[in-house]
């Protein structure tokens, strides 16, 4: 469960290029639509621009191809905006599409919300859009639909307002000084929640904060083999990050190697997340240069078949 070593000088670069927000983006209640390509054809043009164009997915059944970080997703099914137990944000993303198998994981945690935590329920981020693969922003993951974001803020008791879907901004769980996390807002609630996501036998990992993985060591009671589950990661302080395994039967969907069965919870698995240098790095003299977008060509070759695809009814 050691972290990935980093050196400081480059964490900051490393961040971006993992896809990590480094600040809440906020939706449009009137988002305009991305203008058409002028050369769609172009062998360089990112895969990016192709799929954020697909507002629909694909037809047929569930399809995952490739990899968390390069893969698409053929007949995703769409997260319901509202639920018992559930209200989806930034609706102005679509990216409220997942493998029927994800759609059902965040049903459940939403009505174990309620039952566990005594939250009114769970507020939905980004899953994946319509037909997966790389987005304009935010993420370099959510490629197949086995990823999605949760918030850390409980749901209202109230529906909220699609200014306020877009508008309003996730509580940050973490302390200024970055060392722990605020027990002002971060409650035993939170604890609840974040085991009984990792209790699902098909949640893989979920990704926090190491503030938030450090909190989790210290108040977890009980059975605590949920632990080795929760990873610590750069940006998930407002959200948890739940990956899926690959399903049953999907041989296209290349999946990540277990992690360790530990809790996680040594010096030596969270010491180097609150070194100065890793909480305050500094950047390099000289700015990396960003790499190229991912094109098509780079991706499985299914993904252009499920790109062009045609669209499933709405």
């Amino acid at each position: 469960m050691s972290p990935r070593r980093i050196t400081p000088l480059l964490l900051l670069f490393a961040l971006l290029n993992a896809g990590v927000a480094l600040a809440q983006d906020k939706g449009s209640v009137h988002p305009k639509p991305l203008p058409p390509l002028a050369h769609p054809n172009d062998p360089k043009l990112g895969a990016k621009e192709l799929f954020a164009r697909k507002l629909l997915p694909s037809t047929g059944g569930a399809h995952v191809i490739g990899s968390y970080v390069k893969g698409c997703l053929g007949g995703a099914e769409q997260m319901p905006l509202n639920g018992d137990n559930w209200q989806v944000m930034r609706l102005s993303r679509n990216r409220n599409w997942g493998h029927p198998d994800m759609i059902a994981l965040i049903k459940r945690l939403a009505a174990k919300a309620k039952k566990d935590a005594g939250w009114p329920g769970i507020l939905v981020g980004d899953i994946a859009q319509p037909r997966g693969g790389p987005a304009l922003s935010g993420h370099a993951s959510h490629q197949i639909g086995l990823d999605a974001d949760i918030w850390l803020t409980p749901m209202p008791d109230r529906r909220l307002s699609r200014e306020e879907r877009e508008e309003t901004s996730a509580v940050m769980m973490v302390r200024e000084d970055r060392l722990d996390i605020d027990p002002k807002v971060f409650t035993a609630g939170h604890v609840l929640v974040l085991r009984d996501a990792a209790q699902e036998p098909a949640v893989q990992r979920i990704f926090v904060n190491a503030a938030i993985k450090k909190a989790l060591c210290r108040e977890a009671k009980g059975d605590r083999s949920w632990l080795s589950k929760i990873r610590p990661w750069w940006g998930h302080d407002y959200h948890f990050h739940i990956r899926m395994r690959c399903p049953a039967g999907a041989a296209e969907c290349e999946g990540q190697p277990s992690q360790a069965e530990d809790e996680g919870c040594k010096p030596a698995d969270l010491d180097y997340w609150f070194k100065d240098s890793v909480l305050h790095p500094k950047p390099p003299p000289t700015p990396p240069k960003p790499k190229p977008p991912m094109t098509l060509a780079q991706m499985p070759a299914a993904c252009k078949a499920v790109l062009h695809a045609a669209d499933a009814k709405p």
